[in-house]
C-alpha cells in the first residue's frame, strides 16, 4: 500500500467502498480519459456510485464510473457514464487477474487524487463483508461519536 505524498490533492474517497469491502491491497493506475473529461473531474464533478473495475483482455476496464458533462464544453462534450481504461503494468494486471480468479475477491475503486498534475486512481482488491461486520462497524463508529460528545460536554 502506497502513501500519497505532499504533492498529492484529493479528488474523491469511495467511503462506501470501504464500508462494504475489506480492503486486501490498493495499487495506483491512471486514467485514459477525454479533455472534457478531465476539466469536469477538477471541478470534482464525478462519482462512484456503484462503479467497479473488470478485467477484460488484459486491460483494466472501469464501468458505471459517472462523470458530469463540463459545462462550457461544445458538442464534443464526453459521454458521461463510457467505459474508462485503467492504466497499469502487464505484470500488475496478471496478478490481479490471478488473485481475482483464485479467491474470488473484487476491483473496487477507493479514491481519485490528482499526482504532478495527472488524475490518478486507488484501486482496492477487495474481500466483500458479511451483514454482522457492517453492523460491528457501525455499531463502533456510533461508541466513537458517543465518546467524543461525552469529552466535548465534560471540557466545558
Amino acid at each position: 500500500m502506497k502513501n500519497n505524498s505532499d504533492n498529492d490533492k484529493l479528488l474523491l474517497k469511495n467511503k462506501k467502498a470501504f464500508f462494504n469491502y475489506e480492503m486486501v491491497e490498493t495499487i495506483e493506475c491512471g486514467m485514459a480519459l477525454e479533455g472534457t473529461e478531465v476539466k469536469s473531474m477538477r471541478e470534482g464533478k464525478f462519482s462512484f456510485t456503484d462503479c467497479y473495475v473488470v478485467i477484460e483482455k488484459n486491460q483494466l476496464i472501469l464501468l458505471q464510473f459517472t462523470i458530469q458533462p463540463y459545462k462550457q464544453g461544445s458538442i464534443f462534450n464526453h459521454e458521461p457514464e463510457r467505459k474508462r481504461k485503467l492504466l497499469a503494468h502487464k505484470q500488475e494486471i496478471k496478478r490481479l487477474k490471478r488473485k481475482v480468479d483464485e479467491k474470488g475477491l473484487t476491483l473496487v475503486p477507493t479514491k481519485v487524487y490528482l499526482k504532478n498534475n495527472l488524475i490518478k486512481m486507488e484501486v482496492g482488491l477487495a474481500k466483500g463483508k458479511a451483514l454482522h461486520d457492517k453492523k460491528n462497524v457501525i455499531k463502533e463508529r456510533d461508541l466513537k461519536k458517543d465518546a467524543k460528545r461525552e469529552l466535548k460536554r465534560l471540557n466545558y
